[in-house]
């Protein structure tokens, strides 16, 4: 198999969960300082996250799939 520089299903899925927590973290600091700026940071970071753990399931999938 030859080195290629795309990350796999699963990367994708630890990125998005990291995104995730990042994003909760921040958007419950944002509530707890009333800084609306944060908050907004905070939720974008959780949409993030999710979109890239469905691209690592559908990256898995698909290799599931070439077996």
């Amino acid at each position: 198999m030859a080195y290629t520089n795309e990350k796999t299903g699963d990367a994708h899925k630890v990125e998005g969960a990291v995104d995730q927590v990042k994003g909760e973290a921040k958007d419950q600091y944002g509530k707890l300082t009333d800084n609306k700026s944060k908050q907004a940071e905070g939720k974008w970071d959780k949409a993030k996250g999710a979109v890239k753990d469905k691209i690592g399931d559908l990256k898995n999938e698909m290799n599931e799939n070439r077996k």
